[in-house]
């Protein structure tokens, strides 16, 4: 047990972040594993030991996160593997979401996430080793979904500091990579994880379907396995050179397929004017 890695992993008391924490427990590895609340985790996993470290931590709070990876290097002695999962959903257009709601959302999915990699990257860089996994979305690459704008736009913003924090890191020896999962049948679109906006706009008759959809029809019925994905995760970490974006199911990878097209296709509709430009 002593040669396993050490992981440390947000958002870990529901969905895939505590499918993956049991997983690598089960495995022999050690991780410390964050959430709002203790209970949550000790709940849903088991107690402090020499092998599980759980840690109440607002990740919204600098202080707090330093704190929560200061106590894991404290409890195991080093960190490899540090998992940015913690975040929610917000539908909602973009004229009907407050400024406050916008903002809570880019709090979590964001600046937590920055917060994580602030405070754990002066022991990686002594270490110099470690990777970086930031959990960001299908739709943080392909953001054509009515109401999911600023959902999207956080996920979006993951995958740019990621690829950025890549060319930063890799003379330290420390690798990172983004995360675009498709849809995968977690807790993500229950009532307590996704949020809608405290005052919808009846006239965007496109977003309230899509929240209808995704409330009603794709909730509990997502085509991809949380586990599988977690097996995923625990052997890309084992690469030497992992990859800086890794798709995971069949629908981020067809999601994908249709960006590139539609890109594709308008560049080249548009060229002439792209290439206008120049003196």
């Amino acid at each position: 047990m002593e040669n396993k890695k050490v992981w440390f992993i947000t958002g870990a008391s529901k969905g895939l972040g505590l499918v993956l924490v049991k997983k690598l427990l089960n495995q022999g590895y050690q991780v410390a594993a964050t959430s709002r609340t203790i209970k949550s985790l000790t709940d849903e996993v088991s107690k402090a030991s020499k092998s599980f470290l759980p840690l109440e931590v607002q990740l919204t709070d600098n202080s707090s996160t330093k704190n929560a990876i200061e106590r894991c290097i404290a409890h195991f002695g080093k960190v490899d593997v540090v998992v940015n999962n913690a975040g929610y959903g917000q539908i909602g257009a973009l004229e009907e979401l407050t400024d406050e709601e916008a903002r809570r959302n880019f709090d979590v999915n964001v600046f937590g996430s920055l917060n994580v990699i602030r405070n754990v990257m002066p022991y990686l860089r002594i270490q110099r080793s470690g990777h970086i996994y930031n959990i960001s979305s299908a739709g943080g690459y392909y953001g054509g979904f009515a109401g999911w704008g600023i959902y999207c736009a956080s996920k979006f913003a993951m995958a740019g500091f990621t690829e950025s924090l890549v060319e930063e890191i890799k003379e330290f020896g420390v690798t990172a990579t983004v995360v675009y999962p498709g849809y995968f049948r977690t807790d993500f679109l229950s009532n307590n994880s996704v949020m809608t906006p405290n005052h919808a706009i009846s006239d965007y008759t496109e977003v309230r379907e899509s929240e209808k959809t995704h409330l009603n029809n794709v909730n509990g019925k997502q085509p991809n396995d949380p586990e599988k994905a977690a097996d995923v995760l625990i052997a890309i970490s084992q690469e030497d050179q992992p990859p800086i974006h890794l798709l995971l199911g069949n629908d981020a990878y067809d999601m994908l397929k249709v960006k590139v097209d539609m890109i594709t296709k308008e560049a080249e509709q548009w060229k002439n004017y792209t290439l206008s430009t120049a003196f």
